[in-house]
């Protein structure tokens, strides 16, 4: 215990010492993550090398196919035992960071660590479509954690690195440590603090140091050549492709809410046994949504498909999704979700060649750029996609142009009511929250909020905001100066507060900085 309000003391009175710190243990992070996340890859990788062999062979030896759907079942029930084992292993990972960074949750690491590992390689690597995104963060997080358990840091340290190690995850997944960071600002702590960003850069790029040694230096998607767009009127054609691509993204959630409802109805060991089935069928009929789907991608800029296969591959990849990730195993929709994107991208490049009013050259762009506004209609985080999608493609002279398209489908999402997947899910998980009580601990920390423009906090006095019961406003800090809290002390955007409370009331503490553009 003492250790831990040393190093809650650190952050306080020595900021500098404490950002090194959190420089060097992100850069330990980062080699942890890099090293999981390479052997994650790898084993996937083969995987969807072997998967199409395998169902080449199967139709031609059909004797081995009861024996192919028999290893289907025994799969399903490790998938069984690991959920049951660890609820927090199920799904994607992402919410239950979140749930974790609320306060609202709590996970054993290590435990965490192995299972989640062990499932994702055996459902996605059976051909469910499902990423390696979420499975990769929650990897990340797990060793952040566990870096900052060992060392027994403070809560609020513990959270930076817990950080650190999800950005790194997605990072290494990826080879996109630029998305990796944002991912970490824009969606995971919705706060652009110091800590969090020096913490996140030096884990992200570390661990794709790592990856990269193992991977090499080429881009996630092999797109080839994409040209650059240079005309106002392509420019017009985005927002159109922007709007498109996020009315399509409407039907995302809903359908996700209506998957995880439907399995809910079923007994618990049927749960993962129906998507494993479902893709053992869909190995012989439609081999091509198996899996993620970077394959699929990537065949997208190779293959003239027809319109009408486009439009088979977009429901039959949306459907098997909304199959395999209501199942609760482990698993992310990251990458699902961009392969739908870019389907919805090459058909609606289809429409408008065929209408005569965008070149035939042009159609790789509207690929990319479909995989940016599918994920920024769905996840709500516009320039983690945008550059995502830059990092991912390798299109690093596109950035106009994918922010655009990003902000076209971003709006359309926001107005007509859509919701953040990641905070959909988890606000679903802790509707149940009494199930996991378990996880959930009650403790007084010491956490840092950034307050927002036009939020409950700007421009008042402390003594005029009603906070929670427990909460002690221990320090400000405007910029380089420290300011005490005294009661007459008027807040102001971008004000860096360190609030000593307890956990329950972190949401409501956060609640309260968070901006609010309408006001």
């Amino acid at each position: 215990m003492h250790r831990r309000i040393e190093s809650a003391m650190t952050m306080l009175t020595d900021p500098r010492h404490f950002k090194l710190r959190l420089f060097i243990e992100g850069n330990i992070i980062g080699v942890a993550t890099g090293m999981v996340i390479a052997l994650f890859r790898y084993l996937l990788e083969l995987s969807e090398e072997a998967l199409p062999v395998l169902y080449r062979w199967l139709p031609n030896h059909i004797l081995w196919i009861p024996v192919w759907f028999a290893l289907l079942a025994v799969c399903a029930y490790i998938l069984y035992r690991i959920v049951r084992k660890d609820g927090m292993t199920s799904g994607s990972g992402i919410p239950q960071i979140k749930g974790i960074l609320l306060g609202e949750m709590d996970m054993n690491w290590a435990r965490v660590l192995v299972l989640k590992f062990t499932g994702a390689v055996l459902g996605i690597g059976a051909g469910m479509s499902l990423g390696r995104e979420g499975p990769s963060v929650q990897l990340g997080a797990c060793l952040g954690q566990g870096l900052g358990r060992l060392t027994h840091r403070s809560y609020a340290e513990s959270h930076y690195l817990l950080t650190a190690g999800a950005g790194a995850g997605l990072a290494a997944a990826f080879n996109a440590p630029l998305a990796g960071v944002m991912f970490c600002l824009e969606e995971l702590t919705k706060n652009f603090s110091a800590f969090v960003l020096m913490g996140a850069i030096s884990a992200a790029v570390t661990a794709t140091t790592v990856t990269q040694y193992f991977f090499g230096m080429e881009p996630v998607f092999h797109m080839g050549v994409v040209p650059v767009i240079d005309t106002g009127s392509m420019y017009v054609l985005l927002i159109a492709l922007g709007a498109f691509v996020g009315l399509l993204g409407l039907a995302f959630n809903p359908m996700l809410t209506r998957s995880q409802d439907f399995y809910k109805k079923l007994p618990a060991k049927v749960r993962p046994l129906l998507p494993l089935f479902c893709a053992g069928l869909v190995g012989f009929i439609l081999p091509q949504i198996l899996g993620g789907g970077s394959r699929l991608v990537d065949s997208l800029v190779v293959t003239n498909y027809t319109l009408i296969f486009l439009i088979v591959l977009l429901a039959g990849k949306f459907l098997f999704t909304m199959i395999c990730f209501g199942s609760g195993v482990p698993g992310g929709i990251f990458l699902p979700m961009l392969v739908l994107g870019s389907v919805g991208g090459a058909i609606f490049a289809k429409i408008v060649i065929f209408l005569g009013v965008m070149p035939e050259l042009f159609a790789v762009n509207c690929i990319v750029f479909g995989m940016a506004a599918y994920f920024s209609a769905v996840v709500k985080s516009p320039i983690t996609g945008s550059i995502l999608i830059m990092e991912m493609t390798g299109s690093f002279e596109h950035m106009l142009a994918l922010i655009i398209v990003s902000m076209t489908a971003y709006l359309v999402a926001d107005l007509t009511g859509g919701e953040p997947v990641y905070d959909m899910l988890l606000a679903r998980s802790l509707a149940v929250r009494q199930k996991i009580a378990s996880r959930i601990r009650h403790r007084r920390i010491l956490i840092e909020l950034s307050v927002g423009v036009n939020s409950a906090l700007a421009d008042a006095t402390i003594a005029e905001i009603s906070w929670p019961s427990e909460a002690v406003i221990v320090n400000v800090r405007r910029g380089s100066e420290e300011l005490a809290p005294k009661d007459d002390l008027r807040l102001q955007p971008g004000d860096a507060l360190f609030v000593l409370t307890d956990t329950g009331d972190t949401a409501a503490l956060q609640a309260l900085a968070a901006e609010h553009p309408d006001q």
